[in-house]
């Protein structure tokens, strides 16, 4: 089975008995699979942008560009990761360089990720997202080991706690901090979870967007050894 089959074998499991069960990952397998970096956005859940109350697919949403209020600043981290080393100047990924047609393209080469798979609100209700991320964590481990993603980018400290919770190996690195003081973990060899802002967070957009690009940066510039 390709990596879309592996998904939706997964998800044919996981969603018994789960109205309204929202599917995600990678955007497009194909561009996903090609892609270096290989980069992995976990996030608490979606908003639901209809009235039917979830069943729809995130990646379909995602290779349409998405909501621009959520996915331009991932779509600026994307850019900014994949042209590294370069240094991008800010006028090129301001929110008057981002397209549709950018949003569309750049997205396509990740995979996006829901702790929880029903769609929730504006602000995330913790009496049901816990005990829901705790029951699924079987699953969201499951699904996690599909990508072998390179860069995993924990969107929140929400997020970052339940995978801490629920989905991090056993055994592996403890948490450092890089030069100027992001939280990451190295869960395989070469391999970096970074927990980092919400990509809506309140933060001006270019500190949003140079905090994580810089990084990436130096944790793609550590030592084998490290």
């Amino acid at each position: 089975m390709d990596l879309h089959d592996k998904e939706q074998e997964l998800f044919e499991r996981w969603r018994v008995d789960i109205p309204g069960f929202v599917t995600d990952g990678a955007v497009d397998v194909e561009a996903y699979s090609g892609s270096s970096p290989k980069i992995l956005f976990l996030l608490k859940e979606v908003n639901d942008p209809g009235p039917g109350g979830g069943g729809w697919c995130l990646r379909d949403f995602l290779r349409q560009g998405g909501r621009p209020e959520t996915w331009t600043n991932v779509t600026r981290w994307v850019y900014g990761i994949r042209n590294l080393p370069a240094e991008v100047p800010w006028h090129i990924v301001s929110g008057v360089g981002i397209t549709t047609e950018q949003r569309c393209c750049q997205l396509r080469t990740v995979a996006a990720v829901n702790l929880k798979k029903t769609p929730g609100g504006h602000t995330t209700d913790m009496r049901s997202f816990w005990p829901v991320v705790h029951r699924d964590a079987e699953h969201l481990r499951e699904q996690f080991n599909l990508y072998s993603a390179d860069l995993v980018i924990c969107c929140g400290s929400t997020v970052a706690d339940a995978f801490d919770a629920c989905i991090k190996p056993g055994t592996i690195e403890p948490l450092r901090s890089t030069a100027r003081g992001v939280k990451y973990l190295e869960y395989a060899p070469r391999r970096f979870v970074i927990r980092y802002s919400h990509q809506e967070a309140r933060v001006a957009a270019n500190l949003l967007y140079y905090g994580l690009v810089d990084a990436v940066r130096e944790l793609r510039q550590l030592p084998e050894s490290a």
